[in-house]
């Protein structure tokens, strides 16, 4: 009878063992489950913060050759803005055209990209208003003139050349006094690069580099458009 019921409960016995044990390594492993995304969440924390700290530092490793840079280069890219806003009235070609519509997309982006470089290294940025063929530009409420000595940028006078030219005499200025705006600032990204220490900061250096790639490529391309166009009577 004894052993009887040993054999009888014994099964039982055996089975409420093991489920306590399953119970046991369930609970475990459920708890070093747990316990290891807690560590994993708590690593990709420590690495997301690692990571801006890092990007923060970057923001902050720029001279103040850029600072001048991205100001000058506002500028110049703003006095672009005026001769391509003269292509549609002043009866330029049709490539004309659209180079100074691209011109014009181009740098209002590039010029937006430079004011916020600025912003977030706490730098005061230009602030830009054109009127017709004038440009305004201040920093910090001071007018921001020096730009006008800058390679490539046109003086006033040459402006109102531009302005007056219609048909494909608009098209050989524009394009003639556009390359050596080009020029200009080709030649600026290139003194930047040349200057120690500057162009360091990850986000200056592929503005900049962009310029220099972008404007080198028109710079060319205006060159056989200004080949192409007809002598001038």
């Amino acid at each position: 009878m004894f052993n009887s019921n040993i054999r009888v409960l014994f099964p039982f016995k055996i089975v409420a063992v093991l489920l306590l044990f399953i119970g046991t390594v369930s609970c475990k492993s459920t708890e070093s489950t747990k316990s290891d995304e807690t560590a994993s969440s708590s690593n990709k924390s420590e690495l997301e913060e690692l990571y801006w700290e890092k990007v923060e530092q970057s923001r902050m490793d720029f001279t103040e050759a850029d600072v001048k840079f991205m100001r000058g280069m506002i500028a110049h890219h703003a006095q672009a803005l005026i001769m391509s806003r003269l292509a549609p009235e002043n009866n330029a070609g049709a490539a004309v055209q659209r180079l100074a519509a691209r011109i014009i997309n181009a740098q209002k982006d590039e010029i937006a990209s430079m004011q916020q470089w600025l912003r977030d290294r706490d730098q005061p940025a230009p602030k830009i208003q054109i009127e017709g063929l004038d440009l305004y530009i201040e920093i910090d409420n001071e007018p921001f003139t020096s730009y006008k000595k800058m390679p490539g940028v046109l003086s006033q006078q040459k402006l109102e050349e531009l302005a007056k030219a219609k048909g494909t005499e608009f098209d050989r200025l524009f394009l003639k006094y556009m390359i050596e705006h080009h020029a200009g600032a080709v030649h600026m990204v290139d003194n930047l690069f040349g200057t120690d220490g500057a162009a360091q900061d990850e986000q200056a250096f592929r503005l900049a580099s962009d310029i220099q790639v972008d404007q080198r490529t028109e710079i060319d391309r205006m060159q056989l458009m200004l080949d192409d166009l007809p002598e001038s009577g």
